[in-house]
């Protein structure tokens, strides 16, 4: 029996990139919401929901970086090369906010303020930038004779502002979301206001991002209009709205956790409509998995050590977040 083992790494590596989205979505998006909240012990409590785990959420991004490198190489070096302004400002901003995070704790009152806005000015930096490079890579990569033909500039464009845009108020969701389940009393009265008022934005911008995607790259509005395609994909724009609807009643009905599930299906909905585009191109518009895939023998010997770490990675995840599991208070938190 064979297997198509570009297939199964194009499916690791997009396991490990909606992990990474999922887990580093609200921790990002805590410090998005910062500007919202101005008093000290809120924001220690914002914080401390996410400090006993927050480093571990960077293992999906690795992941998913060296599972591009050694499954399909010819992809990786295209994707560096023509995005390389973008993804350098995005680690330097994860940094710069890793280092906040830990300094604003360990510092006295008058170097907080500074780290606050360091914190928050990485996490935006940091989210802001992902947006951008998803959007130059559905606007689609110039490439000639395997190599990256375009300008080192080709991905500052109207539209991956926008979408970097829309990635800041998707994490703004999730951590707001991600708030209401982990708080209580004012500091969670004030995340469902944002919530609500997040869904409805996100909602227009998921909207606009949808009719604008077309006109970028036309071969995307063939696979979604022509028929029977059109039949096939109306479900998802039709979820979308439902989940968003169901996800404003549940911030509603001071509901616990339903607001979180429904933002992740959301974003999982978000990421099966980009996926539903670029299919079957690892970079769009011309170059597919299986002609960027590295050699059979490869591929074969490196899915032994991910078949043995990514087991290892979700346990640790998932016990993690087992262990500290429920509220955040002022008096009880992880520093």
């Amino acid at each position: 029996m064979e297997f198509d083992l570009p297939l199964i790494w194009f499916g690791i590596i997009i396991f490990a990139t909606l992990m990474y989205i999922v887990m580093d979505g609200f921790d990002l998006g805590i410090g998005i919401l910062f500007p919202f909240i101005h008093d000290e012990d809120d924001r220690d409590i914002m914080v401390n929901t996410v400090a006993p785990v927050w480093d571990g959420n960077e293992t999906w991004l690795v992941l998913g970086g060296a599972s591009l490198l050694g499954a399909f190489p010819l992809a990786y070096a295209i994707v560096l090369e023509a995005l390389t302004i973008p993804l350098l400002i995005m680690l330097l901003a994860l940094i710069f906010r890793g280092v906040a995070f830990e300094f604003r704790f360990k510092s006295g009152a008058e170097a907080k303020p500074f780290w606050d806005k360091a914190f928050m000015f990485g996490s935006i930096t940091a989210t802001f930038s992902q947006g951008v490079v998803l959007g130059a890579f559905i606007s689609g990569i110039s490439v000639s004779n395997q190599q990256f033909s375009g300008g080192s500039f080709d991905w500052l464009t109207p539209f991956s502002l926008f979408c970097g845009f829309g990635l800041m108020l998707a994490y703004a969701l999730l951590g707001a979301t991600w708030l209401v389940k982990k708080c209580q009393g004012e500091l969670k009265t004030t995340m469902q206001q944002l919530g609500r008022a997040l869904t409805l934005c996100l909602l227009m911008t998921i909207g606009l991002v949808s009719l604008w995607t077309p006109f970028v790259q036309p071969n995307i509005a063939l696979r979604w209009f022509s028929l029977p395609n059109l039949f096939y994909f109306a479900p998802v724009p039709i979820l979308v709205l439902a989940c968003s609807w169901a996800l404003i009643k549940s911030l509603n009905r001071d509901d616990n956790y339903q607001p979180f599930l429904l933002t992740l299906g959301l974003i999982f909905l978000g990421f099966s409509g980009l996926g539903i585009s670029i299919w079957p191109h690892i970079i769009p518009p011309n170059i597919s998995l299986w002609q960027a895939a590295a050699p059979d023998s490869s591929l074969s010997f490196m899915l032994v050590g991910a078949l043995m770490i990514i087991p290892l990675i979700l346990v640790y995840t998932f016990w993690s977040y087992y262990v500290f599991r429920g509220k955040v208070t002022k008096d009880a938190g992880y520093h």
